[in-house]
């Protein structure tokens, strides 16, 4: 006989606590990412209750300064006037489903909660490809997306990232501090590659610290540094199951969801998630089918975006190869 309504919660709630990391670790296990952004709450982090926007303070390159003698007035001026960017939620959701013919198949209690687990893995796994995916959108904010690495970086001035655009941010000495940079020549990937990246992105004298490339342009890189006896890696990345570099003090690593030729540099201050409280991988009860068709499903969802307060400190390259 399938299982209850009831009987399903109590399997997907045993399922969830009784393996407890095992389980929320499906979330997280194959872009770095989201391991270190949202697993590990690095850089930019916000766990937030209510609202349609999240508001980012910016952090600009600094706020007016200068010398002055004993009589002289300071400036009471603010370098910019804006002090905020504003970026959407996005809501992404992974399905669960299953038929009554499935359970009748699956005939016994424990084939039954296998396939229910089976099921919920299926949708946890859905979710986090979702998001995952979209880590390097390019859409802006009127995209159903999130703003992605290839929004936070896109050099169109005209563009909103954030419900600021480019030339909407515009300082005293005719900067613009909400300046996207992506580098779009050709190139072959190599250690002058990323270096002339990282000093293009500096801000504050800071570099950016994390970089994520293809393993084609990884593998690269790694050759190339195996060639000279400086192959060094980072510890946490290494234990977290990813491979990884590190490069004059940035730790650079692979995501599978990397569009081809793209190496992106960020600096961890700068960037980060904004989740809803309610829904950092929340899950709906189980409920009866409304298709017609006979069986239960449920849902995770996930609401949030990509977020960052210094455009600046970030750059991505595309058409980059191997050789």
């Amino acid at each position: 006989m399938p299982l209850s309504n009831a009987e399903l919660e109590i399997v997907t709630r045993d399922y969830l606590l009784a393996d407890g990391k095992q389980a929320t670790d499906i979330y997280f296990e194959t872009s770095w990412l989201m391991q270190y952004l949202m697993k590990q709450q690095k850089g930019l982090w916000k766990l937030f209750g209510g609202g349609r926007k999240v508001k980012v303070p910016l952090k600009y390159d600094g706020a007016e300064a200068g010398f002055y003698q004993r009589n002289d007035t300071l400036s009471e001026d603010e370098r910019q006037n804006i002090t905020a960017a504003y970026f959407e939620l996005r809501h992404a959701f992974g399905n669960a489903t299953i038929y009554r013919a499935d359970e009748l198949q699956n005939a016994g209690e424990e084939a039954e909660v296998e396939l229910v687990q089976s099921k919920i893995e299926d949708a946890m796994e859905s979710c986090r490809d979702t998001v995952a995916k979209q880590l390097y959108a390019a859409g802006g904010d009127n995209s159903p997306y999130l703003t992605g690495l290839l929004s936070l970086c896109n050099e169109n001035a005209d563009l909103a990232y954030g419900e600021l655009t480019e030339n909407g941010v515009v300082a005293k000495d005719g900067s613009k501090p909400w300046e996207g940079k992506l580098l779009t020549t050709p190139a072959v990937i190599s250690l002058d590659t990323i270096r002339e990246m990282r000093r293009t992105a500096k801000v504050k004298g800071k570099k950016p610290d994390i970089g994520v490339t293809t393993d084609l342009l990884f593998d690269k890189v790694a050759g190339i540094l195996q060639v000279q006896q400086r192959f060094t890696s980072d510890k946490p990345t290494a234990e977290a199951g990813f491979q990884n570099l590190v490069i004059e003090g940035m730790t650079l690593t692979v995501d599978d969801y990397m569009p081809s030729g793209h190496l992106f540099c960020l600096n961890s201050k700068h960037v980060g998630f904004a989740v809803h409280r309610k829904g950092y991988f929340a899950r709906t009860p189980w409920k009866d089918l409304t298709s017609g068709a006979q069986g239960r499903s449920m849902k995770i969802l996930w609401d949030g975006n990509l977020i960052s307060n210094n455009r600046k400190a970030h750059i991505g390259r595309s058409n980059l190869s191997a050789a």
